[in-house]
This record gives C-alpha cells, sequence and structure tokens, in this order.
C-alpha cells in the first residue's frame, strides 16, 4: 500500500493506495495555534484505530507540501509507517513532466502532481483548475510541459477576507444561490463571491484556451470544485482526488 500526503495550507490530507488504486481519503484541519508532529501524529493514528487500519504497511509514502515550515514534520511522521524514506516532491520529482516557468522551483508541488496526474492520464494539452485555499490554473503543452500558472485567492479565502473586514457582515456558507440580485445579506454575498468567480473562471479559461489551443482537456479538482455547479460545462472532468493521484504516480516511479 501507497500513502500519498497532500499538506496545504488549510488541510493535511492522506491518501491510501492500493495496486494504483485509492482506497480511502482522511483529511485533517490544520490547527489554528498548533502544529507539531504530536497533533499530527496523534490524529492520523486514531484515524488508523478508528478504521482497524493501525497495522497496516505502507510500501512507500510521498509527501506534497506547500508548507515548508510543515515539511520535515511529515517527514518524520511517514517515517513511523514505513521502513524506507518518505519521498519529498518537488518540480524536478518526475522527469516525464518537464517545467518551463522562469523559476522551477517556485511551483508549488501540489501542482506539479496535479499536472503529472492530468497529463498522465490525457496524454495532450489540459488546464488544471484547482480550486483550494488559492485558486489556480495551470497550463500543460501537448509535449508534457508545464508552461505555467494563474493564482487568484480561493473561494474562502476571499469569503474570509471579506469578513475580515467588516463589522456586521454574517458567516455565509458556500452555497450557489438561485438569483442573481441578492435581497439580503447571506444572499448578497453569496452571489457576488460564486457568480463572481463563475465569471472569473470562464474568462480566465477562455484567455488560457486563447494562448495553449482549443483542444485541451480542463480537469478541475480541489475541495471546491464542485460548488459552482454552473460551471459544469467548462470541465472534461472534476476529480478531486486529483492530486492524491499526481502524487500516488511520482511516489511509484520511486519504486
Amino acid at each position: 500500500m501507497l500513502l500519498a500526503i497532500d499538506i496545504g495550507n488549510t488541510d493535511a490530507v492522506f491518501g491510501f493506495f492500493k495496486d494504483g488504486e485509492i482506497e480511502r481519503v482522511c483529511r485533517i484541519k490544520a490547527p489554528k495555534e498548533e502544529s507539531s508532529l504530536l497533533y499530527y501524529d496523534y490524529r492520523f493514528r486514531n484515524y488508523l484505530l478508528e478504521n482497524e487500519l493501525q497495522n497496516v504497511f505502507f510500501e512507500r509514502v510521498v509527501v506534497s507540501s506547500v508548507v515548508p515550515a510543515l515539511t520535515d514534520l511529515f517527514v518524520q511522521l511517514g517515517s513511523n509507517f514505513c521502513s524506507e524514506p518518505p519521498v519529498v516532491i518537488n518540480s524536478g520529482s518526475y522527469k516525464k513532466i518537464k517545467v518551463l516557468i522562469d523559476n522551477p522551483q517556485e511551483l508549488g508541488s501540489d501542482l506539479f502532481a496535479n499536472a503529472v496526474a492530468a497529463y498522465e492520464k490525457y496524454s495532450q494539452k489540459c488546464i488544471i483548475v484547482d480550486f483550494g485555499t488559492a485558486l489556480t490554473f495551470t497550463a500543460v503543452s501537448e509535449n508534457a510541459e508545464v508552461l505555467g500558472v494563474v493564482i487568484v485567492p480561493g473561494l474562502k479565502t476571499a469569503m474570509n477576507s471579506l469578513f475580515s473586514k467588516t463589522a456586521q457582515l454574517p458567516e455565509v456558507p458556500l452555497i450557489l444561490p438561485q438569483k442573481t440580485i441578492g435581497t439580503n445579506s447571506i444572499h448578497s454575498i453569496q452571489s457576488g463571491i460564486l457568480f463572481g468567480y463563475e465569471g472569473l473562471v470562464r474568462n480566465m479559461l477562455r484567455r488560457i484556451k486563447a494562448e495553449l489551443g482549443e483542444d485541451c482537456k480542463v480537469i478541475a479538482t480541489g475541495g471546491l470544485s464542485s460548488i459552482i455547479t454552473t460551471l459544469s460545462d467548462e470541465f472534461d472532468e472534476i476529480d478531486r482526488n486529483l492530486t492524491l493521484n499526481g502524487i500516488r504516480i511520482i511516489g511509484e516511479s520511486h519504486l
């Protein structure tokens, strides 16, 4: 069994793979203040215990991290469950995919994993739209080259920014309203954020396709990828586990 770990700014996600197929996913929210090994180790061991996986053996542990302060912590955690040192992903971890941006080390390992998973599946030009803490668009050429990325604040990031600057706005669930014109504060914010981002995504895809070429696959991923249902016509596929699959593919190449 292979364990893929995706460390983001909001969650740490653990993907359990057997024979190349994902069997289960464990998501642990990042603590607001504490970031010690004890916190994650305790939560992860509890998950294993609750799911009767305490005796599981991992042939390989693969770590993708966009939080440098936590990388060594998760390498240490992964070492507790595998006899081999964990593989830590960077933009050079998978030789079949080349990174053509100005400074390849700037590319987040999660976006690199997305590019690997998308290209290995489709073997053609693709755009990966990742709805995470940031909303990102990664362009991959037909020659397996990461050409560049577009980054904007994610849906929750935009929502939280709005709350932090205002005293009277209520907490708002990310639910697409039925009408655009808001008749109360919650409806108004939902419409502004979600329909606003719908337009942002459509326009950005139009512009990227104009540069990359129309004959490309568009894959959406990330925990919020299914929120804006009106965007479904823009995507060839919505795969919430795309990043974990990319981490798995990279890890298997190191076996």
